[in-house]
């Protein structure tokens, strides 16, 4: 396992944050262990953040990935995905992402994707990996990667394709009311044997929402899931 996960809440300026991540890392878990320890506080910090949050998060990310990759010495040449949620005043939710960790919402019982998965064969990213001098092959193994060597096409670190990935996140606010009842955010282990409204469907009635995220691990875990698997879920009353 080289996922982190961060499930916290804060007081800041007047105002209640609920704070929750995994960072799904590769080739060691030193930049998701840097992520975890740092990666909100970025954020917070940005004098952007209560006026415009979407463009403090893609700021935050920007900033966080060019410390990690200019002191790889310390951190090591891997890197991370990351799927991260803001929710403020328990009103407002902000999910961002890079990576194929994902985010979904259960809304009147109904599945929804909130995220992007950064996939490498995926046409705005493959033009992207091309336009910068990198490309996409299947070899080895069957599974699209840059330069034949990482799965996903946004990631933080991983010195060796800095120039051929983006740790541009994608950003999206989704306003809490009465309809939405919980979200997930899990690593691609969970992603790669479950769908959307599968999760949902199977933990809608698990009030207790630690319960229901060991009821999702365990599922994964129990269809023999190849990968890392974290998972949070996000319940609210409203």
């Amino acid at each position: 396992m080289e996922d982190y996960h961060v499930a916290e809440y804060r007081y800041e300026n007047d105002h209640e944050l609920g704070l929750f991540a995994i960072y799904d890392g590769h080739l060691g878990d030193s930049v998701a262990s840097y992520l975890k320890a740092n990666l909100f506080d970025n954020i917070l910090k940005e004098p952007l953040f209560w006026s415009d949050p979407q463009e403090a998060i893609k700021n935050a990310y920007s900033s966080t990935n060019k410390y990690i990759l200019e002191n790889t010495k310390q951190l090591g040449p891997g890197g991370s995905t990351a799927v991260t949620a803001i929710v403020v005043d328990g009103t407002d939710m902000w999910i961002a992402n890079i990576g194929d960790s994902r985010a979904v919402v259960c809304e009147r019982g109904t599945a929804s994707q909130l995220t992007v998965d950064h996939e490498p064969h995926t046409t705005n990213e493959r033009k992207r990996i091309e336009k910068q001098g990198g490309f996409v092959s299947t070899f080895p193994g069957d599974v699209p990667r840059v330069n034949g060597q990482l799965a996903v096409a946004r990631a933080f670190g991983d010195q060796s394709l800095k120039a051929h990935l983006s740790s541009e996140p994608d950003v999206k606010h989704i306003k809490i009311n009465s309809s939405i009842e919980f979200v997930i955010l899990a690593s691609d282990g969970l992603w790669k044997v479950m769908k959307n409204q599968e999760a949902v469907d199977l933990v809608k009635s698990t009030k207790d929402p630690q319960t229901a995220a060991k009821r999702l691990t365990s599922k994964a875990l129990g269809r023999m899931s190849k990968d890392d698997i974290s998972c949070i879920v996000i319940r609210f009353r409203c």
